[in-house]
């Protein structure tokens, strides 16, 4: 298989020679496109591993088969099933329709690179995207923001994995005849074929906390989260139990029934079990330096603001495994909130993406730099569509300022920091957006 990162930069000479960009990745050819006026050369929609479907479902990716001619990378891939984000007054996330048009074989990336013709490699960043490892897509994001923002400095690369039951159903079968977590291994097998040594990966909510997934072997030279997502945890076969009583399957051959379902019938099983999204545990971070974001009120648009809550139900929901003593030690921790909604809304926004952050950033001690949830992306990525929100405090250059400092450390992770080292005794934070209602940042 031909290494990606070498294919993108000869398809860039083609560019500046003025040829449709092909690239050759041994299996496969794919033409991309490409925009003089932004300066810009993509390829979207680029098979990365085989369709996961069949006797393959469930198991750790593979390569792609061989195909001849040349595929056109003119349009971006489907998406992956999309699972449901729940919707019960207590539960943390919103809900999501299901979409009829979403295969499974979506196993692509799209790659987007400057015009130009380097005598070194560029850096690429490898963007993760979020969506509580159910939603989401690599649709959502276009590379060429990062690619202009950075000035025409790095590569960009979105990725998509499987969600839902798809990607990380769990179970003592699975461990047996099947592979755990296997959209993190998706994940991992397009990480391998991109070049690690100008590699830094950023993932932003899922995302973010799919980084704190990738332990071995070494496959970034550095790191970056926004708004890491750490859900609750749940019993081991939970999931695995459900998604069977619900298809029918009985007994030892239970996962081979499984693989035999037409994949609608398995997105209807999806959309009613993923309520409780994947519930991940964490191991040592397979790099050497992060740099970490979270948002002030992470929890704010996952929170019903005109609903009138039982905090201690509302905790005893989000966390079933607390006892009573636990439940009301919560409680009196987050009364000086004020209002149940505002206590909940702290308890869901700091539990489930700062508590991550805090962890994350710990275990870089001495080698880490320390508005609502997602509110950050659309600075990144200035054509995300996913929120119909505008940008609440819209200045170009604070913008501008605040994503090329992201970008500069992808760029060159050693740059000299503008505050202090991160440690647990100091616990140094610094504000962005402080005068904007709600949207304060650290």
């Amino acid at each position: 298989m031909a290494h990606l990162h070498a294919a993108i930069l000869l398809a860039c000479v083609y560019a500046v020679a003025g040829n449709t960009p092909v690239i050759d990745l041994g299996y496969a050819k794919y033409q991309g496109v490409v925009d003089t006026t932004l300066n810009l050369t993509s390829f979207r929609g680029i098979r990365y591993a085989a369709p996961p479907t069949g006797k393959l479902r469930w198991q750790a990716p593979t390569l792609p088969s061989v195909v001849g001619g040349i595929q056109q990378a003119y349009t971006d891939p489907v998406q992956c099933f999309q699972g449901n984000l729940g919707g019960a007054v207590t539960n943390p996330l919103a809900t999501r329709d299901d979409d009829p048009l979403q295969p499974e074989d979506c196993l692509f990336l799209s790659v987007y690179s400057p015009i130009l013709n380097p005598t070194v490699p560029l850096p690429t960043l490898v963007w993760i995207h979020g969506g509580g490892y159910v939603v989401g897509s690599a649709s959502q994001y276009s590379g060429g923001d990062l690619v202009q923002e950075s000035n025409n400095e790095i590569v960009v690369i979105v990725i998509q994995y499987r969600l839902g039951l798809f990607g990380f159903l769990a179970g003592e079968q699975i461990k047996e005849d099947g592979a755990l977590n296997a959209g993190l291994l998706d994940q991992e097998f397009a990480l391998r074929w991109i070049s690690k040594n100008v590699l830094t990966i950023w993932g932003q909510s899922a995302g973010g906390g799919s980084v704190l997934q990738h332990t071995s072997p070494p496959l970034f030279r550095a790191a970056m989260t926004s708004s890491s997502f750490l859900p609750a945890q749940y019993p081991y076969n939970w999931e695995d139990s459900a998604v069977i009583a619900q298809a029918g399957c009985k007994g030892a051959a239970a996962l081979d029934c499984l693989r035999t379902i037409d994949s609608a019938s398995l997105q209807d099983i999806n959309l009613n079990v993923t309520a409780a999204g994947f519930q991940g545990t964490l191991g040592n971070l397979n790099g050497e330096i992060l740099l970490s974001v979270t948002n002030l009120n992470e929890g704010f648009i996952f929170v019903n603001q005109t609903e009138d809550y039982d905090v201690a139900e509302y905790v005893q929901n989000l966390f079933p495994l607390l006892g009573v003593e636990e439940v009301n030690a919560v409680k009196s921790l987050y009364r000086s909130f004020g209002s149940p909604v505002a206590q909940v809304t702290a308890i869901l926004g700091e539990s489930v993406f700062t508590c991550s952050t805090y962890l994350l950033i710990n275990a870089f001690a001495g080698n880490s730099y320390k508005s609502f949830h997602g509110s950050d992306v659309v600075n990144y990525f200035p054509s995300f569509t996913a929120f119909d929100e505008p940008i609440i405090f819209n200045n170009t250059g604070f913008i501008n300022a605040f994503t090329r400092g992201f970008l500069s450390f992808a760029l060159r992770p050693s740059i000299t920091p503008l505050w202090q080292k991160w440690s647990p005794a100091a616990e140094t934070e610094i504000v962005f957006w402080k005068h904007v209602h709600n949207l304060t940042g650290h």
